[in-house]
């Protein structure tokens, strides 16, 4: 999760299509209940996920369990955590028609190229067969939806974006907590002339800083901005554009982030925020077992709270809408889907809610209740009651939505922005330029 953007190489589409055009033997995307005896055999999963973390130590666990009744049946885990790296080699394997039976993507336009080439299992219709598609929280399955709304990914997490704050540095520079995210800059001058850091960010990864450029734009225009923006049917010298960069190079005037932010990185910033020693943390529910238990600095720790992303005057967006994102999804491969790999699926998905549940985690479903550690604070259950009163609309990340060449330019432009290295005007005229040249050979 700390690294949510993704690359897709117009080369790699091309290869994807000459592929398609030589053929390849694809099972109907739409035959998701196969017929015949259950073969236990090695199967893959391709990954793009912490090794040890939560999603592959479940698996390899319903995986053996599986095994006790299906010998012979194993489930091969190719990890690829550098998301860079891990698209390159799907693109790679994808274009040669080797995908395994299992592999992470993104709903980016690569991956609807192989939906649209008939190489995925439509999930939706999967997971209505068996049985488990109306435990799926809808914004859990509306992550992982192409543009059309078809889905063919399955979520295997669920997180909430807030924005954490310290109470004592705001009340020490006498300002109160931000009521619309026009008030950040003047929160950050106030802070800044009393010698606080008020925003601690990871400029390091850059997917951060994306994150606040889409801020303004939802609450002023709400997703269909993003939708627009991204194919070149609105630009950034529309009004909810303006209003985004101009606020971002606001937040660069205030110097809202901390000094040298550009070259550190994830821990560089959750240190400065954990430590007492920011005021501000923009971080997902996965950071919880850092922020709201007792591995918090206990000089810190009374003084946490957080709020979900403010709104503005005129927001068609509520308070409840914001990023609610359920990572990179499980696709299926429709040449190589079979009984054994259905009656797998139809076993894992069953148990899987429960055990990532029992690991403190939100679940991309909502028939099992998450266990509050032992250790957690007050804070760690409020930010789990938060997921049950989500709004319909949902803030996408950006990242995973622009073409590739777009979404490289625009965190080098962001920087440049918030550094005070070109202006509002420079940056909409080379980012509309960038998008008008690059998001016709992906948004066709």
């Amino acid at each position: 999760m700390k690294n949510l953007f993704r690359t897709a190489a117009v080369a790699a589409i091309t290869a994807l299509s000459l592929a398609a055009c030589g053929g390849g033997g694809a099972a109907s995307p739409s035959n998701v209940s196969p017929t015949g005896e259950i073969k236990p055999r090695e199967i893959s999963w391709l990954l793009s996920r912490p090794a040890d973390g939560a999603v592959i130590n479940i698996m390899k666990k319903i995986a053996d369990d599986y095994a006790k009744d299906h010998p012979g049946f194993s489930l091969n885990l190719i990890t690829t955590p550098d998301r860079p790296s891990y698209v390159q080699k799907l693109e790679t394997l994808a274009a040669a028609n080797k995908l395994p039976e299992l592999f992470d993507t993104d709903a980016t336009p690569f991956a609807q190229q192989l939906a649209k080439q008939g190489k995925m299992v439509d999930a939706e219709k999967l997971l209505k067969d068996l049985g488990v598609y109306d435990n799926y929280r809808p914004n859990a399955l509306n992550y992982q939806r192409f543009d059309d709304g078809s889905l063919y990914m399955i979520p295997f997490q669920f997180e909430l974006e807030f924005i954490w704050y310290n109470k004592a540095l705001l009340q020490q520079a006498g300002v109160s907590v931000p009521k619309s995210l026009d008030d950040i800059p003047a929160m950050c001058t106030a802070l800044r002339s009393d010698g606080i850091t008020p925003i601690a960010i990871d400029g390091q990864d850059q997917w951060p800083l994306e994150r606040y450029v889409a801020y303004q734009a939802f609450r002023a225009a709400g997703p269909d901005f993003l939708q627009k923006l991204k194919k070149g049917d609105a630009k950034f010298s529309d009004p909810a554009g303006k209003k985004a960069v101009d606020w971002m190079a606001a937040l660069g005037k205030a110097k809202c982030f901390q000094d040298g932010f550009s070259s550190q990185g994830y821990s560089d910033a959750q240190n400065q925020f954990t430590s007492g020693k920011a005021a501000m943390y923009n971080i997902g529910t996965w950071e919880l077992p850092s922020l709201a238990t007792d591995k918090l600095d206990p000089t810190v720790r009374d003084n946490i709270d957080f709020m979900t992303l403010p709104t503005t005057e005129g927001s068609v967006t509520t308070a409840n809408e914001y990023v609610s994102p359920s990572g990179i999804g499980m696709a299926v491969n429709a040449k190589t889907y079979d009984p054994l790999v259905s009656d797998f699926l139809k076993f894992a998905l069953t148990k899987y809610p429960a055990e990532y549940a029992a690991t403190g985690a939100l679940s991309p479903t909502t028939d099992v209740k998450t266990a509050t550690p032992a250790n957690a604070t007050p804070l760690y259950t409020k930010a789990l009651g938060t997921a049950s009163d989500l709004g319909d609309q949902q803030a996408m990340p950006w990242d995973t939505q622009l073409d590739p060449t777009t979404d490289s330019r625009l965190k080098q432009e962001l920087v440049l922005l918030v550094q005070g290295d070109i202006t509002s005007e420079q940056f909409t005229s080379t980012m509309d330029s960038t998008i008008a040249q690059n998001a016709p050979k992906f948004f066709k």
